[in-house]
């Protein structure tokens, strides 16, 4: 008898760490960013983000990771008249948002970056170590910001040399 509390007793516990653990990981470390946030993309000359007029701005971020960025909006003016002024980005694909962030649908985003109606743009480099800001913007105006690795990002954490041409680790 006393067997089968004690297994029981194991049941409970483990089953109470991973709802915790699940908790943490998809809700607790988000917060919200303020809806006077802004877009910005590196212009092809130069190297400072130019903010961009968005509206209908949501966006959530976690201080746990420089991956966990996500942004939806709203930009208030024409999309074709970002191409060729600042620098695009090639097959980039969305990273996957917590499922409660309705906005950020990842699956639509990469088919649209995928068949070309979803331009994608360099939003920030170095925004973190080894972290540059992606923004993709549809046709219609609707855009999507994500931080993604670049190349000293994913060197650094995949333990290969990082190598002279990235900056150094804070």
């Amino acid at each position: 008898m006393s067997g089968k509390i004690v297994a029981l007793i194991i049941i409970v516990i483990a089953a109470i760490g991973g709802a915790g653990l699940y908790y943490l990981q998809v809700y607790h470390y988000y917060f919200d960013l303020p809806e006077a946030a802004t877009v910005g993309l590196i212009p092809v000359d130069g190297e400072d983000p130019v903010a961009l007029p968005v509206t209908g701005f949501q966006g959530i971020d976690a201080e746990s990771s420089p991956i966990r960025y996500r942004a939806c909006f709203q930009l208030d003016g024409d999309a074709q008249a970002l191409e060729g002024r600042f620098v695009e980005m090639e097959d980039m694909e969305p990273r996957i948002a917590p499922f409660w962030f309705d906005c950020f649908d990842t699956e639509a985003i990469a088919e649209g970056v995928a068949d070309g109606s979803i331009k994608t743009y360099l939003g920030g480099k170095n925004v973190g170590y080894g972290v540059d800001r992606i923004v993709a913007i549809g046709a219609d105006g609707q855009g999507f910001a994500w931080n993604d690795l670049n190349n000293c990002g994913e060197k650094a954490y995949d333990g290969t040399v990082v190598g002279e041409e990235c900056p150094e680790l804070p």
